[in-house]
Formats: structure tokens, sequence, C-alpha cells
């Protein structure tokens, strides 16, 4: 018979990964970076082989442990009695294609989604714009939600880097971890706010493309 103390110290399986997902999809909410139940997070333990994903329709503040899904890259459900996300093939892709990146958030932020609906792609109009890995945030071409097509839009947009906008949807960020993959959203998000400020006054002053690029060389090599 298992007692209460044994079941309090049973793991499940990527324990870590579901309650950093619980964690980080309250605060897609609280930092405004979507509604309801809007947008997912996933993050993939390379070990494994296997990520964990945010489930499809519930919403944040009732999330547990529990309620994540652990799948492989080929979209099998490993382990959880919920339904995965359905954007599920967009998280995956990228840690196919992306030796670098091990966790994925998707939100539906408002000034990333203004961007995203008039296809543009952001400029430096701010210097945090470079923590996206370059000059700009591209904006991907446009594909159906919860598609493969949107999947490799999503990839193929980012290129390099680790950030893009999914024409008329959203936003999406793709980096090592997931507090790096959340602050870089939530990053953008006020980016995307200030050149869209700025532009419905003037024209924004754009930093040059070299000058981006010294400042990332400059912080690569700090962080060595």
């Amino acid at each position: 018979m298992i007692t209460k103390e044994k079941e309090q110290t049973t793991l499940l399986l990527m324990q870590k990964e579901r309650e950093q997902i619980c964690t980080y999809s309250r605060k897609l909410i609280t930092s405004n970076l979507t509604t309801g139940t809007g947008g997912n997070i996933s993050i993939f333990n390379r070990e494994k082989g296997l990520m964990a994903i945010s489930p499809s329709s519930i919403p944040y503040f009732d999330l547990t442990p529990e309620s994540i899904v652990i799948m492989d890259l080929e979209g099998n459900v490993v382990d959880g009695d919920n339904k995965p996300s359905v954007e599920f093939a967009m998280h995956a892709i990228f840690y196919s294609h992306r030796q670098d990146v091990n966790a994925v958030v998707h939100t539906h932020s408002n000034a990333c989604s203004v961007m995203a609906a008039l296809h543009w792609d952001l400029p430096a109009a701010n210097y945090l714009v470079a923590m996206g890995g370059g000059p700009t945030i591209p904006c991907s071409k446009y594909a159906t939600y919860a598609t493969k097509e949107l999947a490799h839009a999503a990839l193929e947009a980012m290129g390099k880097g680790y950030a893009a906008f999914l024409a008329n949807h959203g936003f999406i960020s793709a980096y090592p971890t997931i507090d790096g993959a959340f602050g870089l959203a939530d990053e953008i998000e006020r980016c995307a706010d200030i050149f869209l400020r700025a532009k419905s006054v003037g024209e924004p002053q754009i930093i040059p493309d070299e000058e981006i690029y010294a400042m990332l060389n400059a912080a690569s090599g700090y962080n060595k």
C-alpha cells in the first residue's frame, strides 16, 4: 500500500518541466501576453527526447503538473490524459531542427499581433530588438493555425534567430531556456509597442544593422 507520504514524493515524468510550464503559462496572463487559453508553451528534454507542452483549452490558472502533456517529436502522446496544444507541431519542429532550442513560447500579445496583422518585420527602433538575434524580428508567411504549414513558416521566418511574428496570428520565441524564451516574448512585445507608438506620430529612427551586430558580438564575448 502506498502511503500518503510516498504519494507526495512520487515524481511525474519530466516533473520539473511540467512545473515550469504551469508557472510560465500563468505568467502569460499576468504579463498580458495573451487572454483566455490563447498561446502555448513547451520545454524539450534532450536527454529523454521528449517535450512537455501545455494542454489544449484548459485555463492557465487551472493547470497542475498532471495537466501537462508529454510527447515525442513525432506527435505521439507519451504521458498525460489531456489533449496537447493544437500547435504541437510548431514546437516540435524547432526541437528537431535547432539544437540550441529547448523551450518555445507562443503568445497572442497585442502589439506583436498588430505587427503580425500588418505582416511587418520589427526593425531596431529600440536596441533590445537585438535580443531576437539580429537587426529585425521577422514576420512569417501566412499559414493556417495548427498546421504543419504554419510550423514550417515559423521555422523559415525565424532562421537562426530566436523570435518571429506569425502572420495574422501572434508571436513565437524559441530559446535555449524557458526563462529566456519567456523573457524574449515579454521584451519583444514592449519593443513592438514602442515601434507602433513611434510610427503613429512620426518615422522611427532605426539603429543601423552594423550597430546591432556589434552589440551582439560584444554580448557574446561578455557571456563567454
